[in-house]
Order: C-alpha cells, then sequence, then structure tokens
C-alpha cells in the first residue's frame, strides 16, 4: 500500500499488569506460546502492504529490540524506508515519559516530516487484534474522512482506560467519552486512527504550541463539529489488556476454536520472530487436553487446559492445569500447578504446589525460583 505509512506506539509499560510488564514493555509480553503483542499490530500491516513502520519506543524496550531486530520476519528490513525504532531523543529536553499519545508524536516530529506517503495509520501496539487494514484505508478515502477511528461493537476494557463514541447513521461520530466512570451502549474505540500525514503535522504542531498531549481529549473531542470523523466498526475479535487477569482471560480464549479462527486468520497471517526449535516431546506418560503447546518444549507430566510457550519443561509426575506458562519455564517433577502465570525463565521445583483462581490468577516473576 503505496499511500498509507504505519506507527505504532510502544512506549508504556502497563503497572496494571504487575509483574508481567516489570521487566518489559507492554508491547512485547508474551501471549499464545509463540507470540508478543506487537506482532500483531505489525503483521496486520504487512498484510495491508504498508512497507514503511515506525515504532515509538520510550523505556523498557530493550525485549522489544530484540524481538523484532531488523524487521526481516515481517518483511520490513529494507535499505530505503522498512522498520525503524523510534527512541525518545526529540522528547530528552524535557525529560519523564510520554504524557500521551501526542508526546509521543511530538518527540518523533523529524521522522513525521519525512513520511513518504500520503497518510498514515496511528495504533497502540499492546493488543491482539487482526485488522482487515486495507480495508479500513479504502473506506477513509471513500468517505472523506479527515480522521477515520477503529471501534468494536464489543466493549473490551474497563471503562476507566477505554473511550467510547456514539455514530450518526452515516457512521459519523457524534459523541466521545474518554474514561467514564462507566461504560455505556456506545462503540469502544481501539485508538487506532487513519489520518493525512499534513493533517497530522499541524495538529503535532498545533498540540506541542498549546501544551495537549493526548490526541482523543485534547484534539478529537473539542472537535467533533470541525473535522469529520468517520467510524469503521471491526466486527471481529479484540483482546485488550489491562490486569493480569484480563491477560489471562485472553490466553485462556484463545483455547476456543472460533476465537483462534478469527486471531489466526489464514488470509491474514500473523508473523513472528522465527525461532528454529525442535518438536516438542512427549514422554510414554504424557498427558496433554484442550491445550496449546509450542515446539520446542519436553512434556512427560500432565497439562491441561493451558497455554505452553517454547522451551518449556514439565517433568515426569508433574501437573499443569488452567495456566499459562511463558518460555523456558521448568516444572520439576511432584509440582502441581493451577491457575498460574508464569513468565520467562521460571523454575518450580519438586513437589510444589501452587494454586490461584480463575479470577484472579498467581503470576509469577521472571526468573524465580519456587
Amino acid at each position: 500500500m503505496k499511500n498509507l505509512h504505519g506507527i505504532i506506539f510502544a512506549c508504556r509499560s502497563d503497572a496494571n499488569l504487575g509483574e508481567l510488564t516489570r521487566p518489559r514493555n507492554t508491547c512485547s509480553l508474551p501471549y499464545g506460546g509463540r507470540y508478543r503483542l506487537i506482532d500483531f499490530m505489525l503483521s496486520n500491516y504487512v498484510n495491508a502492504g504498508i512497507t514503511d513502520v515506525g515504532i515509538i519506543v520510550h523505556e523498557s524496550y530493550q525485549s522489544l529490540l530484540d524481538h523484532v531486530g531488523s524487521g526481516k520476519d515481517w518483511e520490513l528490513s529494507r535499505t530505503h524506508g522498512g522498520l525503524r525504532i523510534l527512541p525518545p531523543f526529540g522528547y530528552a529536553e524535557r525529560g519523564g515519559e510520554y504524557r500521551g499519545d501526542m508526546d509521543a508524536l511530538e518527540g518523533v516530529a523529524d521522522y513525521l516530516e519525512n513520511i513518504r506517503q500520503e497518510h498514515v495509520i496511528l495504533a497502540w501496539g499492546d493488543m491482539a487484534v487482526n485488522l482487515p487494514v486495507a480495508d479500513i484505508y479504502r473506506r477513509h478515502i471513500e468517505t472523506g474522512a479527515d480522521v477515520t477511528m477503529v471501534c468494536t461493537p464489543t466493549l473490551k476494557g474497563a471503562p476507566r482506560f477505554s473511550e467510547y463514541v456514539k455514530v450518526n447513521e452515516e457512521g459519523r461520530v457524534t459523541e466521545l467519552s474518554v474514561h467514564p466512570v462507566a461504560a455505556d451502549q456506545a462503540l469502544e474505540s481501539l485508538e487506532i486512527y487513519v489520518i493525512s500525514k499534513k493533517l497530522l503535522l499541524d495538529l503535532v504542531n498545533y498540540c506541542s504550541a498549546h501544551d495537549i498531549y493526548q490526541f482523543s481529549r485534547g484534539v478529537l473531542q473539542p472537535r467533533l463539529k470541525d473535522l469529520k470523523l468517520m467510524s469503521y466498526i471491526h466486527e471481529g475479535y479484540v483482546a485488550r489488556f489491562q490486569s493480569v487477569a484480563g491477560y489471562y482471560d485472553h490466553s485462556m480464549e484463545l483455547l476456543e476454536p472460533q476465537v483462534f479462527g478469527e486471531l489466526f486468520n489464514l488470509d491474514r497471517p500473523v508473523r513472528t520472530k522465527d525461532r528454529s526449535s525442535c518438536p516438542t516431546y512427549y514422554g510414554p506418560d504424557a498427558k496433554s487436553n484442550h491445550s496449546l503447546v509450542a515446539d520446542g518444549c519436553i512434556i512427560e507430566g500432565e497439562v491441561e487446559n493451558s497455554i505452553i510457550s517454547r522451551g518449556v519443561v514439565i517433568e515426569k509426575g508433574a501437573k499443569v492445569t488452567n495456566s499459562v506458562l511463558m518460555q523456558n519455564t521448568v516444572v520439576k517433577s511432584g509440582a502441581s500447578l493451577a491457575y498460574v502465570i508464569t513468565d520467562k525463565d521460571v523454575l518450580v521445583n519438586e513437589d510444589r504446589m501452587l494454586m490461584g483462581h480463575a479470577t484472579y490468577p498467581l503470576a509469577i516473576a521472571k526468573g524465580s525460583v519456587v
């Protein structure tokens, strides 16, 4: 898609995810046994034919850099254009974190000036969704919108972290609520926007001069009558990650065939970093039921209703149920886990029993020995 440039915001580590984001940016959070959250938005862009993508980062992004690298696994490693990581050098004189998306865009204003395409799609990289970006862009052009906002009719987020819109019969946004106390029966914004480069630069300059740092509250809300803000309603599956319990719930949803089929649509494949691993080994007494098990694992115990990432070892006599085990977790013989999330490189010793609850899963920090 020659006239559309992709921008991904990857500049926050959501403290509401507790131990899961303490060592990393939210966008690099492992999900589904093989993927990181940023894989979904990167794949959305590439599947639509976008060849130039900028990822705006701020802090705790080493894990993200290690994962995306040069972008070759998404066919974005190019001499001209391709994938660009955008650190906060232009924002360093102010210090502190980006207060919002307009702050982040101001920090990379020089990059925005040099964008070759006429239009830009802006999105956060910390959600799991398979979007028809080409169709979204086509609708943006056909409606003559100043800004097209992607929405979902199924309310997914906690109201205090979410935005809601009401639209008229033509799909034009007539009302926008930002972080209300309670959600009403409106559409939920996914905070994904298509906008022209020229208008985006004008808004960045205006916001910089008036100390406005949020796009939705500072730009869209006051200009609903002036800007032609159109909605695009995405009917497919969306997972937003705003709590440990939410992460657990969305992981378990992957065990439902309909959800898995929507998210990993074969017509719009989700790409990730290539890690050539040997197939998973199942011992003679191993049992695996209703679970997603990645390659490179050694399963000699029992696994039920769980998500098992690459390189996990479950020894003979160990039992894992209703749990999410991230990369290189080792569960020793006789251990029992239920409703547990282990981060990478966790060691659970012999005969340990770890138990959370479906509404309050137990999260174990990266590298812990239990």
